[in-house]
């Protein structure tokens, strides 16, 4: 075979894959720009190896920037595509992605998203697609500045999230939603059963990969590039997880309460995924109850132990109510609650469009249901750690401020001298940072004796 014929071969290869790729993002972003699904559990081997960093990219980025993709979609589109064709809607939006935040040739962008119709079995979008995406080449700068006269479609949020973003914080709103339009950083949080985070960091950079500590959390390491895990040194033999530096103070404001307490009775309820049960295992003496709803989440936590070598008792139940426990009262309780995801936003952008307002109140509703049930499971003298991921006042600080109006016996022992976060009633927030953390509240809480 020629050098000619096979340059030819593999150039309708690289093409062929990248009509898949698209195809696979399209239909990843179908569920969600319709409001029935999410990008929980994507899967990524429904591309070839090469093509899986790219498939990421377009499914995050097209839903981290779906306000203005769909703002401009609207202006490029003579009528709205039918509710059946979604897909065919998921396609430009993320041809409308590509062309104005990846670094794709023009060509490619357009050509491979609206060639990509045909592997959804919709050969007719081909030519509305690219004639669409050929407009937005011409007319880019005009249509962007005339779709950012609406603050909803300049700062990456529908309007409802900068209002209540702007009620809660008025001071940070803005740096808030900045924050949330930015992709998190990668950061790991390094098993102190197999040596400290210098040692670690030395490892890192015998590999060739840079990372800085973590200014809050002692275990923590953040890379300066995100990676596969796999490339990580000893993560398949449990060295290092990822964590975010936020999830990883969970372990530092339950330390005083277990460190002393070798065989602490501990539980963990709504523990999926387990990072923060594994974090406590890895530092504490203790006996480990996790509890959580969802039998596949659970299944997740279980993985992590298994990788990590550690063990716990595991349990699925709902921690609204009681079935599950055996009677014994627990020295320590961390309840990770439900929330609106509200301070993890940009690293599931799928929030912005899938959250609804009325969803707030719901979840408030049942982190109070939890607070009443558990508080009761722990013994005199015990310690509850509430946390969420939200920066929402109705999910943390009110909510705890209506937890102790109710409960005589709940004493505020969240720590007033620490370096992270602000004080926000009972208990600490944490904003979301571009370089560091997510957004996270805590708020410790020690039952009085009688």
């Amino acid at each position: 075979m020629s050098q000619k014929t096979t340059a030819s071969h593999s150039r309708e290869g690289s093409r062929e894959n990248g009509l898949a790729v698209r195809a696979a993002a399209a239909r990843a972003l179908t569920p969600v720009i319709t409001g029935k699904g999410s990008l929980a559990g994507l899967d990524d081997h429904q591309v070839v190896a090469r093509d899986r960093g790219l498939f990421k990219a377009l499914c995050f980025g097209a839903c981290r920037t779906l306000p203005r993709l769909d703002a401009l979609a609207g202006k490029l589109l003579v009528k709205p595509f039918k509710d059946r064709d979604a897909d065919v809607q998921a396609l430009l939006l993320l041809g409308i992605y590509q062309l104005l935040y990846l670094r794709i040739p023009a060509h490619a962008a357009v050509g491979e998203t609206a060639g990509a119709a045909r592997l959804l079995g919709k050969e007719w979008a081909t030519r509305v697609l690219n004639g669409c995406l050929r407009r937005l080449q011409r007319e880019s700068t005009e249509l962007q500045a005339e779709v950012d006269q609406d603050p909803a479609v300049a700062l990456l949020h529908p309007q409802w999230w900068l209002e209540t973003l702007r009620q809660a914080w008025p001071d940070d709103w803005q740096a808030i939603c900045d924050a949330n339009n930015t992709p998190g950083p990668m950061t790991l949080r390094i098993n102190h059963r197999h040596g400290d985070r210098e040692m670690y960091l030395e490892r890192l950079a015998a590999a060739g990969i840079e990372a800085r500590l973590c200014a809050h959390a002692p275990d923590g390491l953040t890379l300066e590039t995100p990676r596969d895990v796999e490339a990580l040194p000893g993560f398949s033999e449990g060295h290092v997880s990822v964590q975010d530096e936020s999830a990883q103070l969970a372990a530092v404001l339950l330390g005083p309460s277990l460190a002393p307490r070798p065989g602490s009775r501990v539980l963990d309820a709504c523990c999926a995924p387990g990072g923060k049960a594994a974090h406590l295992l890895e530092q504490f003496d203790i006996d480990l109850q996790a509890v959580d709803s969802d039998a596949e989440r659970l299944a997740h936590v279980e993985d992590t132990l298994t990788r990590l070598r550690l063990s716990a008792t595991l349990a699925e139940g709902d921690a609204t109510v009681r079935d599950w426990w055996d009677g014994a009262p627990f020295d320590a309780i961390l309840l990770d609650a439900p929330c609106s995801g509200s301070g993890v936003i940009r690293r599931h952008p799928d929030i912005k469009r899938l959250r609804r307002p009325s969803d707030i109140s719901r979840l408030a509703e049942l982190q109070a249901r939890l607070l009443d049930n558990l508080w009761p499971l722990l013994r005199p003298g015990g310690t509850l750690l509430y946390a969420t991921c939200s920066v929402l006042p109705e999910e943390n600080a009110e909510q705890i401020d209506r937890f102790l109006a109710r409960t005589p016996e709940a004493i505020v022992t969240t720590p007033d001298d620490m370096t992270w976060g602000r004080a926000s009633g009972a208990g600490r927030q944490l904003l979301p940072q571009p370089d560091s953390q997510d957004g996270f509240f805590y708020a410790r809480l020690e039952k009085r004796t009688a």
